[in-house]
């Protein structure tokens, strides 16, 4: 757990330090004064927190300080540490796999977002903890996709069943399933192509893989993950909507999380949508998509271990 926190904590570094670079420091200091509260506020803005919940945060820190003058940096950092837990209630998305077929991941988004890399690094995550794991390049829009995720199954030693650049789609996501049931292998994740959510007919093809998928099990996809770039923050709540309301969401992963100071978007995404987390991406190595837990995510945003210390 220690090593996993720790994956956080580097992770989202450039956010931690946005917030203690614009706020002076404030979780170190001994004692506060009201002008460090409008500080607060302008780094959980920079940090992409959203409105609703930086307010939050602001509210219970002034009325903190009203009723104690001899408020520290410490207890600030507690009462933000408590509102994002409690916004974040709920959050957390686990995978349960089905023990009778294959249980179908389905990772959508828009390109650029880490969709096809991650596909790879979720298969790895999988056959580490001993899953039969099949991908299947259903981005057959993109030559480079295919190629891609090749070399990503090549290096990792996965399985993959992959089509020519231009095939259906769907027709390679049926082949995969029927591989995957064939072979004996209980996870499919399936890498589709990047498409930008107002495109109806690529948002068409993502219907019609579910329709085939459907033929071999009628609950398939088992889970729709959206791949979101969280560089983008907030500006990523509306493409996540409409991804929901025409595919159908249950859950989202957020990537580029290292390269990023704006680390409190999935609090605003997830606030905003109520659809669970399921991993987050600090990096280019397989090992750097964690599965998303709230303590481990909160704890390394503020940099408490650091800066909150005794």
């Amino acid at each position: 757990m220690l090593s996993l926190f720790k994956k956080f904590k580097e992770g989202l570094s450039k956010s931690a330090k946005n917030i203690a670079d614009k706020t002076g420091g404030i979780f170190r200091r001994a004692k506060l004064d009201a002008s460090t509260i409008e500080e607060l506020e302008e780094a959980l803005y920079g940090a992409d927190f959203g409105y609703e919940t930086t307010e939050e945060i602001v509210e219970e820190t002034k009325e903190a300080y009203r009723k104690d003058r001899e408020l520290r940096g410490q207890d600030v950092a507690k009462i933000g540490s408590s509102v994002l837990r409690r916004v974040l209630d709920g959050s957390e998305g686990t995978i349960e796999f089905k023990d009778d077929r294959p249980t179908v991941i389905c990772l959508i988004g828009v390109n650029g977002s880490g969709k096809t890399t991650t596909t790879a690094k979720l298969g790895s995550q999988c056959k580490a903890e001993g899953r039969e794991v099949l991908v299947a390049a259903c981005d057959t829009f993109r030559a480079a996709a295919i190629e891609q995720l090749k070399e990503w199954t090549n290096r990792l030693d996965l399985e993959i069943v992959s089509g020519e650049r231009g095939a259906d789609a769907a027709a390679v996501a049926y082949d995969a399933w029927q591989a995957a049931k064939s072979r004996r292998k209980d996870t499919l994740i399936i890498d589709t192509a990047g498409r930008l959510h107002t495109k109806s007919n690529l948002m068409d093809e993502l219907a019609k893989i579910r329709r085939v998928l459907q033929k071999r099990d009628e609950s398939a996809p088992h889970y729709s993950l959206l791949v979101v770039d969280g560089s983008l923050g907030s500006n990523s709540i509306e493409q996540a909507r409409v991804f929901h309301e025409k595919f159908g969401l249950d859950g989202l992963i957020v990537t580029k999380l290292d390269g990023t100071s704006r680390g409190g978007s999935l609090v605003g995404i997830y606030r905003e949508l109520k659809l669970p987390i399921y991993f987050l991406g600090f990096g280019e190595k397989a090992e750097d998509l964690q599965a998303y837990q709230i303590d481990n995510y909160v704890d390394a945003v503020f940099g408490v271990e650091e800066e909150v210390s005794a």
